[in-house]
């Protein structure tokens, strides 16, 4: 006998990237920043001590928040810590969405906006993004028209890696009747010509939440540590409703506080990782792949002849992960994170390798 709910028992899970537990030579299937967090990380760490430990930590995680806010020249009201950005996402449902609303998405995109919608019972509003991974035209009127409250963006692009415009992320949000959330998991990636900036759009407009996380740009993914980013009408009921009691633990508040103090030492594994994407697609390209340019920490990077599934194993079977989607769209391709210069190298070592 089965005591879950119906929605429950008919949805699929989650499928998280391959967590090897054999020999790897380079694991590129998460996305994780190959660089290690900033030294002034690790000494936080090995300054905490057992009253930190024994004692609640703040529940509002206050000090990170007032760091947050200067950071981005907001105020505290503006932040929420989560436990990593998959509790902003499901926040965002559970304070947004009525059991059963509608939430809207564009596909492809994270696997796991489809998961929590389910278990919200929430049907999807599927909106095909465009050949070249953009946003089509009248994206915020079909959401509108199938009554979706919430919306889901990300942007960085995953897993094209395409940026789209702020410009044009205001424009949806103005259009959309609901609350848009901009998933900015790879913004930290993005190459500073591009002029970037979507704080303006907190400011501006009511309806836009900003995730932000640690796990990529900060080297942190271990300790699941993110932010949301929105005007204080829009946070506060998460922060003071939704969210659980003491969501974020002391260690993770203390750490996550420390990497945005020293923000510069992370921004320079930022600009290594930049340095070598535009290499690896180089590579890639000259191997006949076609390979887009990227404003992340990986490269969709479509095989030659289409087989993309027999050189993911082909590359696991050497020792080298990389991700293959069983996906529409996506099943020709692999998307690579960047790795160090070492891991990349034997990744086209590996697949001058294959026959």
């Amino acid at each position: 006998m089965s005591y879950e709910r119906d929605a429950i028992a008919r949805m699929s899970g989650y499928t998280p990237g391959e967590q090897p537990a054999r020999t790897v030579i380079a694991k590129l299937n998460t996305n994780e920043n190959p660089y290690p967090p900033c030294a002034a990380v690790m000494d936080a760490l090995r300054g905490i001590d057992g009253h930190a430990l024994r004692r609640y930590p703040s529940a509002m995680a206050d000090g990170f928040r007032a760091e947050a806010a200067r950071l981005h020249g907001l105020t505290p009201d503006h932040i929420i810590a989560t436990n990593g950005g998959d509790e902003l996402l499901r926040l965002a449902i559970t304070t947004f969405l009525e059991p059963g609303g509608p939430l809207g998405i564009a596909e492809p995109g994270y696997s796991l906006y489809p998961v929590l919608a389910a278990v919200n019972d929430s049907p999807l509003v599927r909106v095909p993004l465009a050949d070249d991974w953009s946003t089509p035209d009248g994206i915020a009127d079909r959401w509108n028209a199938a009554g979706a409250r919430l919306a889901m963006l990300v942007n960085p692009h995953a897993p094209s890696g395409r940026l789209t415009p702020a410009a044009e992320i205001a424009a949806i949000a103005r259009a959309f009747d609901g609350v848009l959330l901009l998933d900015e998991a790879y913004v930290d990636f993005i190459d500073p010509a591009r002029g970037y900036d979507s704080i303006p759009l907190v400011r501006d407009l009511p309806n836009v939440l900003l995730l932000r996380t640690m796990s990529k740009g900060y080297s942190l993914a271990g300790l699941r540590y993110a932010y949301g980013i929105g005007a204080p009408d829009l946070v506060a009921p998460m922060l003071t409703k939704s969210k659980d009691s003491y969501n974020v633990d002391a260690v993770a508040q203390v750490l996550a506080t420390a990497s945005l103090k020293h923000r510069d030492e992370a921004a320079r594994t930022w600009a290594a990782v930049r340095v070598e994407r535009e290499r690896l697609r180089a590579a890639l390209v000259e191997r006949g792949f076609d390979a887009p340019p990227s404003e992340t920490n990986f490269l969709l990077a479509a095989v030659p002849g289409g087989n993309a599934r027999a050189v993911y194993r082909a590359l696991a079977d050497s020792g080298i992960y990389v991700r293959w989607f069983d996906q529409d769209r996506l099943r020709d391709k692999l998307r690579i994170s960047i790795g160090t210069p070492e891991e990349n190298d034997a990744l086209l070592a590996a697949l001058d390798a294959i026959k």
